[in-house]
C-alpha cells in the first residue's frame, strides 16, 4: 500500500486550537482536521508545512515543535501523520478557509467533540495524553 506524507499543523493562539473542514464532495467530506496537506517529492516537511498554510490558509506561521508521527490506513493508501506546533508568525494576516467549508478555533477540551478524520486523532492523543483518541490505557487519578 502507498505511504503517502501529510503535514498538518496544530496552529495555536492563546488557549485555542485551530480546526479546518473538509469541503463537501472531497474525499472524508465534512470531517474536521488539522490544517496541512502531503509533503511534495523532494521537500522537507518543515517547508512542506509553511507552503501548505500559505496556499490553504493564505498566513504565515513559525514551527515551534514537532510531534510524534503516526499513520493510518485509509482505502487509498496509508497516511504518515507529520505534525507539528506552530503559532502565527508576527505580522502574519489571519487564517482563511481558501480550500476549506470552514475555520474553528476550539479549546484542548471541545476537540473531542469534532468529528474528526482518523488520520488526525492520534495527533490529539500526542496533545493531550488523557485524550479519548489515540490512547489505549486511561490513568487512575492519584488517591
Amino acid at each position: 500500500m502507498t505511504s503517502i506524507p501529510v503535514v498538518c499543523a496544530i496552529l495555536k493562539r492563546d488557549d485555542l486550537i485551530l480546526l479546518a473542514q473538509r469541503p463537501a464532495g472531497k474525499h472524508l467530506a465534512l470531517k474536521w482536521e488539522f490544517p496541512g496537506g502531503k509533503v511534495e517529492a523532494g521537500e522537507e516537511p518543515e517547508a512542506a508545512m509553511v507552503r501548505e498554510l500559505r496556499e490553504e490558509l493564505g498566513c504565515e506561521v513559525e514551527i515551534v515543535a514537532a510531534l510524534p508521527r503516526s499513520s493510518h490506513a485509509y482505502e487509498r493508501g496509508v497516511v504518515e501523520m507529520i505534525p507539528f506546533v506552530c503559532r502565527l508568525a508576527e505580522g502574519s494576516a489571519e487564517p482563511r478557509p481558501h480550500e476549506h467549508a470552514a475555520l474553528v478555533w476550539v479549546t484542548m477540551e471541545a476537540l473531542e467533540t469534532y468529528d474528526l478524520a482518523a488520520a488526525d486523532r492520534p495527533v490529539v492523543g500526542a496533545l493531550n495524553p488523557n485524550a479519548a483518541f489515540g490512547v489505549s490505557e486511561r490513568r487512575q487519578p492519584a488517591g
